[in-house]
């Protein structure tokens, strides 16, 4: 069993996909000769060739676009996105076409179609290249969202996506691309899309997030252990479909919740969890739903990035607000 960094993982994903099913394919901008701007469709193109992995012009419109006609013709492509800034000008494709095809036709015709692309702060980039902007894509319905955290779950998540009828938007958190390895099995399996995964069992708060934010949650679950203070960790994996049963499930037990997300916090995820949570758990709730969250601005450029993205000390704070309320 290899070990692989999140990067290694989805490119493993996409060659064993394309070489499973002649319909995948891939396109965006530099995925072919230049593998990606993080490499992760490297070794594509000398592999399944220009017709399947293909270099298209600078024109996310245009990406997305012939993505849904090539889905709606019977293949399957893999949209690469460069940065997450970089999306906006193919809403209209994404939210007009893409997420309403389905309905729109009265399911004769779906939008089996991947669009992948990194997000997240922490790698002291300019502001459309470190965005966190996953509700947009939660807010419109017909979209599926999924953010892995760990490389088995990168694989398993992307061959699921690729596999899904609908349209999913595939969110990698850049700053973890090589900044942790994990055994991932070279066989084929996926993980299934809309279920979220329990990292470690506790009893008094428990912690949500997804993505980039993961790897904060373990830190700080390692020093509060030795106060005797029991977390439980859940990984979202699939922002929508959100796994509300495994969340609802967690805080019935723990009495407690804080969401962390940095994406702002207006309107943020973490609001939708706690509005949840106050439907549907409200009497075993011993505390007020706390979100530690980015700040409600635009991405701030390298000097002030860590004051803006939620850190251990941070998410401390707020567990330790929550076990006093």
């Amino acid at each position: 069993m290899p070990l692989l960094t999140i990067a290694d993982a989805l490119n493993l994903a996409l060659h064993q996909e394309m070489q499973r099913d002649s319909r995948v394919m891939v396109l965006g901008e530099d995925v072919g000769k230049d593998g990606g701007v993080f490499r992760i469709s490297d070794g594509l193109i000398e592999k399944y060739g220009e017709d399947r992995v293909v270099d298209t012009p600078l024109a996310e419109s245009g990406i997305v676009g012939t993505s849904i006609g090539l889905a709606m013709a019977g293949m399957r492509p893999v949209a690469e996105i460069q940065f997450d800034g970089f999306v906006y000008p193919a809403f209209d494709q994404l939210i007009c076409h893409a997420a309403r095809m389905r309905n729109r036709s009265r399911g004769k015709f779906t939008c089996p179609m991947v669009v992948r692309f990194p997000y997240s702060g922490g790698v002291r980039a300019l502001e459309h290249h470190s965005e966190s902007m996953e509700v947009l894509y939660i807010h419109t319905p017909g979209l599926k969202v999924v953010c892995p955290s760990t490389p088995y779950d990168a694989k398993g998540l992307m061959i699921a996506a690729i596999r899904d009828p609908d349209p999913v938007i595939f969110m990698e958190p850049k700053r973890l691309y090589r900044s942790l390895k994990e055994d991932v099995p070279e066989e084929d399996y996926i993980v299934p899309l809309g279920q979220a995964r329990v990292m470690i069992e506790g009893n008094d708060v428990t912690v949500v997030g997804w993505g980039s934010m993961i790897p904060i949650i373990l830190k700080a679950q390692a020093t509060l252990i030795k106060e005797n203070i029991s977390l439980e960790v859940i990984d979202l994996r699939t922002l929508s479909p959100l796994d509300t049963e495994t969340i609802l499930a967690s805080v019935q037990k723990t009495g407690r919740c804080v969401v962390i997300h940095e994406a702002p916090r207006t309107c943020g995820l973490g609001a939708e969890i706690s509005a949840l949570l106050m439907e549907k758990a409200l009497f075993s709730l011993k505390a007020p739903v706390e979100r530690v969250t980015g700040f409600d601005v635009i991405p701030p450029l390298m000097k002030a990035e860590d004051y803006n993205l939620p850190d251990e000390k941070r998410l401390i704070a707020g567990i330790r607000k929550t076990l006093a309320s």
